[in-house]
Protein backbone atom coordinates (compact mmCIF):
# COMPACT_ATOMS: atom_id res chain seq x y z
CA UNK A 1 0.00 0.00 0.00
CA UNK A 2 2.78 2.45 0.92
CA UNK A 3 4.64 1.60 -2.31
CA UNK A 4 1.60 2.52 -4.42
CA UNK A 5 1.27 5.82 -2.56
CA UNK A 6 4.94 6.54 -3.15
CA UNK A 7 4.55 5.89 -6.88
CA UNK A 8 1.56 8.24 -7.04
CA UNK A 9 3.52 10.90 -5.17
CA UNK A 10 6.45 10.70 -7.58
CA UNK A 11 4.05 11.14 -10.48
CA UNK A 12 2.21 14.05 -8.81
CA UNK A 13 5.50 15.72 -7.90
CA UNK A 14 6.80 15.50 -11.47
CA UNK A 15 3.74 16.76 -13.31
CA UNK A 16 2.70 19.92 -11.50
CA UNK A 17 2.37 22.22 -14.51
CA UNK A 18 4.90 24.74 -13.17
CA UNK A 19 8.39 23.92 -14.41
CA UNK A 20 10.24 25.11 -11.30
CA UNK A 21 7.92 23.13 -9.02
CA UNK A 22 8.32 20.06 -11.25
CA UNK A 23 12.10 20.28 -10.93
CA UNK A 24 12.15 20.81 -7.17
CA UNK A 25 9.31 18.53 -6.10
CA UNK A 26 9.89 15.89 -8.75
CA UNK A 27 13.62 15.81 -8.21
CA UNK A 28 13.15 15.55 -4.45
CA UNK A 29 10.59 12.76 -4.85
CA UNK A 30 12.83 10.76 -7.18
CA UNK A 31 15.83 11.16 -4.87
CA UNK A 32 14.12 10.58 -1.52
CA UNK A 33 10.74 8.85 -1.88
CA UNK A 34 12.05 5.42 -0.88
CA UNK A 35 13.64 6.75 2.31
CA UNK A 36 10.60 8.72 3.51
CA UNK A 37 8.88 7.43 6.61
CA UNK A 38 5.14 6.89 6.55
CA UNK A 39 4.71 10.19 8.43
CA UNK A 40 6.85 11.98 5.85
CA UNK A 41 4.83 10.43 3.04
CA UNK A 42 1.72 11.92 4.68
CA UNK A 43 3.43 15.30 4.96
CA UNK A 44 4.52 15.16 1.31
CA UNK A 45 0.98 14.25 0.21
CA UNK A 46 -0.32 17.20 2.21
CA UNK A 47 2.30 19.53 0.75
CA UNK A 48 1.41 18.50 -2.80
CA UNK A 49 -2.17 19.61 -2.15
CA UNK A 50 -0.92 23.21 -1.89
CA UNK A 51 -0.61 25.51 -4.89
CA UNK A 52 2.63 25.25 -6.88
CA UNK A 53 3.50 28.92 -6.61
CA UNK A 54 2.97 28.85 -2.84
CA UNK A 55 5.25 25.83 -2.47
CA UNK A 56 7.88 27.48 -4.64
CA UNK A 57 7.72 30.69 -2.57
CA UNK A 58 8.06 28.72 0.69
CA UNK A 59 11.03 26.74 -0.60
CA UNK A 60 12.68 29.91 -1.96
CA UNK A 61 12.00 31.78 1.29
CA UNK A 62 9.92 34.40 -0.49
CA UNK A 63 6.89 34.04 1.77
CA UNK A 64 6.21 32.69 5.26
CA UNK A 65 5.27 29.03 5.56
CA UNK A 66 1.87 28.29 7.14
CA UNK A 67 2.23 26.28 10.35
CA UNK A 68 0.61 23.16 8.89
CA UNK A 69 3.29 22.98 6.16
CA UNK A 70 6.25 24.02 8.35
CA UNK A 71 7.62 20.52 8.87
CA UNK A 72 11.05 18.85 8.89
CA UNK A 73 10.12 17.49 5.45
CA UNK A 74 9.81 21.04 4.08
CA UNK A 75 13.20 21.82 5.63
CA UNK A 76 14.67 18.86 3.74
CA UNK A 77 12.99 20.08 0.56
CA UNK A 78 14.51 23.55 1.05
CA UNK A 79 17.99 22.02 1.31
CA UNK A 80 17.49 19.85 -1.77
CA UNK A 81 19.39 20.98 -4.87
CA UNK A 82 17.77 19.66 -8.05
CA UNK A 83 20.02 18.58 -10.88
CA UNK A 84 19.05 20.41 -14.10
Amino acid sequence: MLDARRKRLVYRANYRGFKEADMILGGFAKAHIESLTEEEVLQFEDLLSAKDHDIYDWVAGKSPVPANYDTPLLDRLRKFKPVP
